[in-house]
This record gives C-alpha cells, sequence and structure tokens, in this order.
C-alpha cells in the first residue's frame, strides 16, 4: 500500500490562508467595481432625465422639432412706382418661384431637375455650390416665373425629389415695349459681387434687389421684410401640418417726379431713333419725361440678356445719362455768355463770315459753304454762324471758356439720382497735361468754341446747363423722385448779357433763318438752339462712304416761356445728320406739357 506524500500546503488550503482564498478575494473586488459602475451609470441617466425633463424641456424640445419642422420664406413685394399724378408705373403680379431644400438635397436629383425645369445643369450645380457655406435649412431659389409647363413638371415629380418646394410671391410688373426701362430700371437675384457691397450686407444669397435705374438706387425704400411660415414635415420632407405664418412686409411705394403724359409722347417721337430726350423744370430740378432708345423690356430682360449684352447699339446704355457726346452749336449760348461776361466782346462785336477762317495755320469751315457775311452776337446765334465763334473762341482761350463751362455744370455729374451718371468732359489746358500729358494747342480751342474737339455732355448735363441760363444763373440738382428742392447753385449774371443771349435763342426759333424754326409752337414763345455735331472728321466720313454710325449728331434744347421758363427740353437724335430733325421732338413734347396745363385750368 502505497501512501501518497502528504501536501505541505494543505493546512493552508484549509485554514483560508493559501490561494484559493486569494481567489475569492478578487472575485469580490470585481462585483464591487461592477457595481459601483452600474451605479454611476445610473446616476448619470437619472441627472441627464432631470436636466431634460425637469431643468430646461424647453430646450431639448426646440432641438427635436428642429428636426420635424421647416421653414419658408415669404418674400415681401415690393413698393410700387408711381409717376408725379399717382398713376402706377410699375406694380407687382402674382407668380411662382421654386426652391430646392437642402436638408435631403441629393446630387443625382440635380440633372433631372435641370431637365425638367429647362435649366443649364451647370447653372443649377453652381447655385447649389453658392450656398454650400449657409446652414442647411436655408433653401436656394432655382427658378422664378414658373410656366404652367414647370409647375406640371413639379406636381408631377414630388414623389421623387421632395426637395422641391414651390412658393407663391409677388413678381414685378414693367411697362410694356420698354417704357421708362432706363428710368426704373430692373430687379435680380443678388450676386455674390453684391453681397460684397456694404449697401447690401444684410442681405442674403438668393434674395431679390434692384440691379439698375430707381430699382437700385432706392432698393432700401423699395425693399420690405420677408416673412417666415413653419410647417411640420415628416422624414420625406412632406407638409404634414402649418404651424405658424409671419406675414411679409411690404416695401414702400415711390412717386416719381415724371409725368406719363409726356413720357408717352417723347417715347413715340423717338420710335425707330436712337438717342435720347430729357425735359426737366428748371425752377426746382424735377425731371418731366426721360427716355433713351433702344430701350429693353424689363418683363422679358432674363429670357433676352445675352441678346441685349451683343446688341451693338448698346440698349442697356442709358443715353440720357451715360452717353456724353460733343454737343455742337448748343454750346454757343454759353460762349457768348462767357464773352459777354468776360468783356472780351459786346453785343456790336462783329465778324466777317466768308464761309470760313483761317487759325494757327489751318483753314476752319463754317456749316454754311457761301458764308453770312458780316456777323454780330444775334445773327451769330440765330444763324448758328461758326466762323463768329472761332474768333470769340480765340479771344477767350480755353481757360476762360473751361471756366464758365464748368460753371454751367460741364465735366462733372450732375447729381441725378440714378446710377453710373458719366460726367462727360470739359477741356482746360491743365485737363491736357493731366489726361494726355501734353500741352494745350491753340487749334484745340476753335474746335471746342463750335462745341466739338474734347468736349463731351451727356442730355440730361446740357438740359441742366440750358435751364439754369433760363433761369438767370440759377441750377438745380436734377431729381426723379418727388422731393423739396435742395439749394441751388447760384451765379449772378449781368442781366442784359442774359437777356441778349436768351433773345438770341428766341430768334433760332421764331425768326426767319433761325436754325431751329422747326421747333416753334404757336401761342407759347419757345427759346433754343440746334447742334450739329460731328462724329468723326468730314475728310474721314467721305474716305469711309455712307456708314450710319459716322453720320452728324443731331441736337436740340428749348425752354419756354422764354422770360418766365417752366420747361427745358433736350433731344438728341444719335446720327440724326441735321440738327433739324431734332427740333420737332422737342416741339411735341413742349406741347403735350402746355396741353396738359391748358386742360387743367
Amino acid at each position: 500500500m502505497i501512501i501518497p506524500p502528504i501536501d505541505p500546503n494543505l493546512e493552508e488550503r484549509l485554514s483560508g490562508n493559501g490561494p484559493q482564498h486569494d481567489d475569492a478575494r478578487f472575485a469580490a473586488g470585481k462585483i464591487t467595481a461592477f457595481q459601483y459602475t452600474t451605479l454611476g451609470i445610473f446616476l448619470f441617466l437619472i441627472g441627464g432625465f432631470w436636466r431634460l425633463q425637469v431643468q430646461n424641456p424647453q430646450v431639448y424640445d426646440e432641438r427635436a422639432l428642429q428636426n420635424s419642422i421647416k421653414s419658408f420664406p415669404i418674400p415681401a413685394p415690393r413698393g410700387r412706382i408711381r409717376d408725379r399724378d399717382g398713376r402706377i408705373i410699375v406694380d407687382n403680379h402674382s407668380s411662382f418661384t421654386v426652391w430646392l431644400g437642402r436638408e435631403n438635397l441629393k446630387e443625382p436629383h440635380l440633372k433631372p431637375i435641370a431637365d425638367g425645369l429647362d435649366l443649364e445643369y451647370s447653372d443649377l450645380v453652381a447655385r447649389v455650390q453658392k450656398v454650400k457655406s449657409q446652414p442647411k435649412y436655408v433653401p436656394v431659389r432655382i427658378k422664378s416665373e414658373l410656366s404652367a409647363a414647370d409647375l406640371a413638371f413639379i406636381d408631377s415629380h414630388r414623389d421623387f425629389f421632395p426637395e422641391m418646394e414651390v412658393i407663391q410671391i409677388q413678381s414685378r410688373l414693367y411697362p410694356q415695349n420698354g417704357v421708362l426701362a432706363h428710368v426704373i430700371g430692373y430687379t435680380g437675384e443678388i450676386s455674390e459681387e453684391d453681397l460684397d457691397l456694404p449697401e447690401f450686407a444684410r442681405y442674403k444669397p438668393g434674395q431679390v434687389i434692384g440691379k439698375f435705374g430707381i430699382e437700385r438706387q432706392y432698393n432700401a425704400i423699395l425693399t420690405g421684410v420677408d416673412g417666415q411660415r413653419l410647417v411640420v414635415v415628416d422624414h420625406n420632407l412632406t407638409e404634414r401640418e402649418k404651424l405658424a405664418t409671419k406675414e411679409a412686409i411690404p416695401g414702400r411705394d415711390l412717386r416719381l417726379t415724371i409725368d406719363l403724359d409726356m413720357q408717352a409722347v417723347a417715347e413715340l417721337a423717338m420710335e425707330g431713333k436712337n438717342g435720347a430726350v430729357v425735359a426737366l423744370d428748371p425752377r426746382n430740378g424735377e425731371v418731366l419725361t426721360m427716355v433713351s432708345r433702344p430701350a429693353f423690356d424689363p418683363n422679358k430682360f432674363r429670357e433676352s440678356w445675352k441678346e441685349l449684352l451683343d446688341n451693338p447699339d448698346h440698349p442697356l446704355m442709358n443715353r440720357a445719362i451715360q452717353e456724353a457726346q460733343a454737343p455742337g452749336s448748343t454750346f454757343k449760348p454759353i460762349m457768348a455768355m462767357a464773352a459777354l461776361e468776360t468783356g472780351i466782346i459786346d453785343t456790336q462785336f462783329s465778324v466777317h463770315c466768308p464761309g470760313g477762317a483761317t487759325y494757327y495755320g489751318r483753314y476752319y469751315r463754317c456749316h454754311l459753304k457761301t458764308g453770312h457775311g458780316t456777323v454780330t452776337l444775334h445773327r451769330g446765334i440765330v444763324d448758328s454762324c461758326d466762323t463768329y465763334f472761332y474768333a470769340v473762341g480765340d479771344r477767350l482761350g480755353i481757360d476762360k471758356i473751361a471756366f464758365y463751362g464748368d460753371l454751367f455744370g460741364y465735366g462733372r455729374a450732375t447729381g441725378i439720382d440714378l446710377p453710373h451718371e458719366a460726367a462727360g468732359v470739359m477741356p482746360s489746358s491743365q485737363w491736357k497735361i493731366h489726361n494726355q500729358h501734353d500741352r494745350w494747342f491753340g487749334g484745340e480751342t476753335i474746335n471746342v468754341a463750335i462745341g466739338q474737339g474734347a468736349l463731351t455732355v451727356t442730355p440730361l448735363q446740357l438740359t441742366r446747363a440750358m435751364g439754369g441760363l433760363a433761369m438767370g444763373g440759377v441750377w438745380y440738382r436734377p431729381h426723379l423722385v418727388k422731393q423739396a428742392a435742395e439749394p441751388p447753385v447760384v451765379h449772378k449774371f449781368n442781366r442784359d448779357h442774359l437777356n441778349q443771349v436768351i433773345d438770341a435763342m428766341y430768334g433760332v426759333v421764331n425768326e426767319a433763318g433761325g436754325t431751329g424754326t422747326w421747333a416753334e409752337l404757336p401761342g407759347i414763345q419757345v427759346c433754343g438752339k440746334t447742334g450739329t455735331a460731328q462724329v468723326a472728321s468730314a475728310d474721314f466720313v467721305r474716305s469711309q462712304g455712307n456708314v450710319a454710325n459716322l453720320k452728324d449728331n443731331a441736337w436740340f434744347v428749348g425752354f419756354a416761356p422764354c422770360q418766365s421758363p417752366e420747361i427745358v427740353v433736350t433731344a438728341f437724335f444719335e446720327h440724326g445728320v441735321e440738327s433739324k430733325f431734332a427740333a420737332p421732338i422737342v416741339r411735341d413734347v413742349m406741347k403735350a406739357y402746355f396741353d396738359k396745363k391748358a386742360r387743367a385750368h
């Protein structure tokens, strides 16, 4: 019988002091740690529940609701634009715009959406990319003025493209056929360049702003405050319940100084012509009429944008304030005032005109090849004798001419309440040094003396200048929105000198041989001045043949009544060949003014 050896540790194990006892203690520690961990997790959950349900329930409710509530903008209608009599020029009409919600926007959907809505796919992708940095809940506008076909596509594809949302808005309704297009301007979606401008700092991508004309100049007044519509949507963004609506606040209306009756006459007079017509009240600077041709139709602006840009006649240019051209002989009354005021000449100063004169080694022709004979100031203006004013200009010199040209407002913008006004050029010796780094030559003065050479003005500048002359040296800032007149610029002219020039301008229209007799208006004392301005030299024109865009420009400016002026009108007929063709335009606009005045009484 074999007896197994005695385990030397048996006594320790039996007494509980050995390894078996250590294993038990280790297991007990693990159980305790587990219990504490479980308690900690339980307390954390209890604490979270307390915060969620007791401390801040509204905060977490709002966060949860954001997952099921969607906000849609309600664009505010823009203010309406009226004429001086309160008649509506620009109104609004109901239309539909489609937006894309971006919370569940799927990129593969963009191509079929673009095809279905007749959009350029690349343009649609670019629109979505523009608002990429915006919060996801900000939708992106993709098309306005939806057609019946667009609405049918959206309605039949709601289940396929739930990100599409149609919103009814108030869109602009402009006059037809481009009437007042350059004055009113147009609206459009704000661009990235616009968003960088301080005046549009509060706007967001997709919003509509004024882009040109009155719409741009008075955008802050015409723009209202957008509203908001809150709805409950399901996981597919399908609307289930309306929660709240914050109505939009419409923009404020504007009342212009424009007279629609006169505007219609001026528009009709310019039918088929390129150029501009401006009529204003010289007593306060109110613009009564402003026409620029060719024009564009703001109602169809988006569809014809590329065509308008490619048009060589530049229909987007407002020729009334942006087309600076040589004023021709309309500059001669200013020349006469400068010569009389400086004492260079008096009313008896005479010049013999055989058809031209030689200055600085060059022969300068008069417009009448056979000449005017001996001419004094009165006949110099009535007959528009170039030779007479060559002599006057040579005596004055360019810097005296420039001083008076500046006094009449040439060479700087008038400050009318429209964007992008051109300043034109009133040349001087300093102007040439600064701009052409060369000295002034005497022969250049001879050209400026008859409104040619480097001298350029806009139709509005010419209208304001002659209005100030008619008022005896009082010039108001032209403006298009009814407002209190600002203090005018005033220069005290010698009254006798003024009377001499105004009397001669009366003769232009009313005396035999006057160059502007086509502007005569029975019963109304009309004063005026013609101007035929070369676009290129006669020799160059002859070398090019009968090229339409090299023909002379035709100007006529008139005011009435001569001694108590109420209206001054300028017609600029681009390539009209002879100034006499511009005179009837001014006559017709003046007639509309005085006919309406007579009816009112």
